[in-house]
């Protein structure tokens, strides 16, 4: 199994901080068998990091999340943005379905910010956020299937403005 992690989030905009905060963790763990991407946001370019690999995860924070976090699964859909940056992670999922003609597995972790200021540092309760999320993101690693996924999912999942 070949899992890519994305991290998305600006550590100069308080909790939009979290994102980059997990990916540290993870590339400190050297994991095996996974490809780790950190950004600002998500690009067009991204959709080629989806190449040979089996799942994929989108880690961000967001606004209007359920404390302490989202996960659920998501799927390839057309974005209505204008710009072909600071795409969602079911657009990238998109131009890479137009590329390649199907797409891995993918879900989306995202952890409840409050502040997004910039120069701010991480607010008490994101880093609150930042600890249980951190725990389910660690059992999701312990078996990196979509079918194990499914069952980790969140209620109500899939309704969240990712920063």
């Amino acid at each position: 199994m070949s899992l890519v992690i994305f991290a998305v989030g600006n550590p100069s905009r308080g909790d939009d901080a979290l994102g980059p905060l997990l990916m540290a963790e993870l590339e400190a763990q050297g994991l095996t068998g996974v490809t780790l991407v950190s950004d600002f946001q998500l690009q067009i370019e991204h959709a080629l990091d989806l190449d040979g690999h089996d799942l994929a995860l989108f880690i961000d924070a967001g606004t209007g999340t359920p404390a302490p976090f989202a996960f659920y699964e998501t799927a390839p859909a057309a974005d209505t943005s204008i710009s072909t940056h600071a795409l969602t992670p079911a657009a990238v999922l998109q131009v890479h379905a137009q590329l390649r003609q199907a797409t891995p597995p993918a879900f989306v972790l995202c952890i409840r910010g409050e502040h997004f200021e910039l120069g701010e540092g991480l607010s008490e309760a994101a880093r609150g956020h930042l600890d249980v999320t951190r725990q389910h993101l660690a059992a999701c690693l312990t078996e990196p299937v979509a079918v194990a996924w499914r069952q980790r999912q969140t209620p109500s999942g899939g309704r969240r403005r990712l920063i």
